[in-house]
């Protein structure tokens, strides 16, 4: 059986469009959804270089043996999201079902885009299914990546 090929790329999740404030969503709680999910998490508060805005860093182990390191920039109520880097897919996948089922407040609030896909000229972000497990968002993701041509 050949392995399937996961290729590595940055994520970013966001709040919709139209709707910015929709996580209510601040560093603190954030920091505090971390602690409580990944006691294990590295958390550290810095500040931008490109915004010049308070975020937070971290790395977690969503899985045994697998780590997903990150940012969350939170600065205003209407404004947020959360950067994930050089992840594979079954990876941003798990650490996307985290933040939909156990830290934003509606499962409909969180879109997705991957700096591969960005990289080829499309910066329209995609929705983060509704319902479904990590595998359900790892074929969307691998369906986002697939329409810019990485897989």
């Amino acid at each position: 059986m050949a392995a399937e090929y996961n290729p590595r790329s940055n994520f970013v999740f966001a709040p919709p469009e139209d709707n910015g404030g929709a996580w209510q969503a601040s560093l603190e709680t954030f920091r505090d959804a971390l602690e409580r999910a990944f006691p294990d998490a590295f958390l550290e508060t810095n500040t931008s270089s490109l915004r010049d805005v308070p975020v937070l860093d971290f790395e977690i182990e969503v899985a045994p043996e697998v780590w997903v390191a990150g940012t969350a920039a939170m600065p205003a109520p209407d404004y947020a999201h959360v950067s994930i880097i050089d992840v594979t897919v079954d990876a941003a996948a798990l650490f996307a079902q985290w933040l939909r089922d156990a830290y934003v407040p509606s499962p409909t609030s969180v879109r997705f885009l991957s700096s591969f896909v960005m990289e080829n000229g499309d910066e329209v972000p995609w929705p983060l299914p509704a319902t479904g497990d990590a595998a359900a968002i790892e074929a969307m993701m691998r369906s986002h990546l697939a329409a810019a041509g990485a897989e």
